[in-house]
């Protein structure tokens, strides 16, 4: 972390292990969540939390991402807005989260103070300081870009699982074609009601399309993200699949 950083860390929370989840526990997660239906309330802009593994394998992608993140702030503005939290986790146990931005320029600000480092991922302090966000004010979504997992799955399950229950999809964009990764996305993105996609390393064109797509699910809802009148790839109709 820089010396002059103003983003406050992600709250520690209970680092005790979770407790292993059946696969009963987490259909009933999963049924619980499809009665829930994400919607902004009238006026109000979109909240999207973007997390980024920023350990040293994903720094050409976080670069990319910082210029792509401008687009995403365009597509959000024609539907109505959007707040952006970024969170990243890097080095040993270091997981961060900025203070919430509504414009492109101050979070590629934020991010440009923010370099790579080594270290294994983090993936559930991301869905569980998420799932403390939604609990203070309601976030429309969860973007994640990341090509590894090193956790308990069961774990993640869980954090996923109350995420869902919260009304809080996990959008996974995995880089690459880790298996371990995908597995733990998919289940990610299931419970959560969310939807994954992988894109291929330094594929720009295909992160910035998915990026783009959920800023508009979060500014707009479903609605919003199946408009016909956006110009979308098949990576959008992809995630609008996985959603509808």
């Amino acid at each position: 972390m820089p010396q002059k950083t103003p983003d406050p860390p992600v709250q520690q929370g209970d680092n005790r292990p979770a407790p292993a989840s059946s696969r009963p526990e987490i259909d009933a997660f999963l049924a619980r969540a499809k009665s829930l239906t994400p919607r902004n309330m009238a006026g109000q802009r979109g909240r999207l939390i973007f997390a980024l593994d920023a350990t040293m394998s994903r720094e050409p992608t976080w670069n990319v991402a910082r210029r792509l993140q401008i687009d995403m702030f365009r597509e959000a503005a024609a539907i109505g807005g959007l707040d952006v939290q970024l969170v990243y986790y890097r080095g040993f146990g270091e997981c961060g989260a900025s203070a919430w931005v509504g414009d492109a320029e101050r979070l590629a600000g934020l991010m440009e103070g923010i370099d790579c480092r080594g270290g294994h991922t983090q993936i559930g302090r991301v869905l569980a300081h998420a799932r403390r966000e939604s609990e203070r004010r309601r976030v429309q979504a969860l973007v994640f870009v990341g090509d590894a997992m090193e956790e308990a799955l069961d774990d993640l399950s869980v954090a996923a699982g109350e995420l869902g229950l919260l009304g809080v999809p996990a959008f996974m964009f995995q880089e690459g074609d880790d298996p371990a990764a995908e597995q733990a996305f998919r289940e990610i993105a299931r419970l959560s009601r969310g939807a994954y996609c992988r894109f291929d390393p330094g594929a720009a064109q295909q992160l910035a399309e998915l990026l783009r797509a959920a800023a508009a699910y979060a500014a707009g809802g479903l609605k919003a993200l199946a408009d016909p009148s956006r110009r979308t790839g098949p990576a959008t109709q992809k995630l609008l699949r996985q959603l509808s």
